[in-house]
């Protein structure tokens, strides 16, 4: 199985990471089985399985039940636990004992979360402090979207370019061992991409971060919204529907099931 250190050699030899997000056993088990290096259970599952408008629902509860799931499917693969939205937010105590949770119940290798205000950065050391390995997130935030206005690209006047680009360093000082950024002009992407020493991680981060990753159900065309990063890799969404159609079809038109699914079907010649 991969660990931190391997992701700081993928980024000596300038091979791309490759992170996917997965939520359950078949999904862990496919992206297991595709050969991705880091699998997310992110808290994005709010809105692409749980329904969700947004991810500020999802509980730690959910996680870990969705963590434990995806480990099933992908036993050598790191996975990595999103923090859901106040699961880190109101005391390091409780930072901390919801990062454990993520661990040893949850069975994650490492937590991911939001953000480089100060109160980040301490949540961020108290985590590592515990000896749990800590992704950070910069950029658009998910998570911030009321703050926000709604999901906009972050870092585009020069203001936001160099404070991400300040709190992008102090989380690497604080302790974390990889840093996704998400929703960020290409140029802020590659100047912190080529500062840092760190992996960086990006989704609608440009060409020149350490890595790439995209949500499990966008890339296989089975979300309801498709961001300007999304490459829709495959239209399952589509198929998905056919197949139960059809199924829908046969079952009504008495065609399904046919003799070749029944067990000791009755001869059309037997009497009932």
């Amino acid at each position: 199985m991969n660990n931190v250190r391997t992701f700081k050699k993928l980024k000596k030899k300038a091979e791309k990471i490759v992170m996917i997000t997965a939520y359950d056993y078949p999904s862990g088990k496919y992206v297991e089985e595709a050969g991705a290096d880091i699998i997310l259970v992110g808290d994005s599952l709010g809105m692409v399985v749980l329904g969700y408008p947004d991810t500020l629902k999802v509980t730690l509860e959910d996680i870990i039940h969705h963590c434990q799931a995806c480990r099933r499917g992908a036993d050598d693969t790191f996975i990595v636990a999103d923090m859901p939205f106040m699961s880190y937010h109101l005391s390091i105590e409780q930072t901390k004992l919801n990062a454990s949770r993520l661990i040893l119940e949850g069975n994650a290798n490492a937590v991911k979360l939001e953000g480089g205000s100060l109160n980040r950065l301490a949540a961020i050391e108290a985590i590592v402090d515990c000896e749990i390995p800590v992704v950070a997130h910069l950029g658009l935030t998910p998570q911030s979207v009321y703050a926000f206005g709604g999901y906009r690209v972050q870092g585009k006047k020069a203001a936001e370019f160099e404070k991400i680009l300040a709190q992008a360093k102090a989380i690497e000082a604080a302790g974390a061992f990889m840093l996704v950024l998400e929703g960020i002009p290409e140029e802020l992407g590659k100047t912190i991409s080529e500062t840092l020493s760190i992996p960086t991680v990006g989704i609608g981060a440009g060409r020149y971060c350490d890595g790439q990753v995209l949500v499990y159900h966008d890339l296989l065309g089975m979300a309801d919204f498709k961001p300007k990063f999304v490459k829709t890799y495959e239209n399952l969404a589509d198929k998905t529907i056919n197949a139960l159609a059809e199924f829908t079809r046969e079952v009504k038109s008495l065609s399904f099931p046919s003799e070749e699914y029944i067990y000791n079907a009755i001869k059309k010649n037997e009497d009932n």
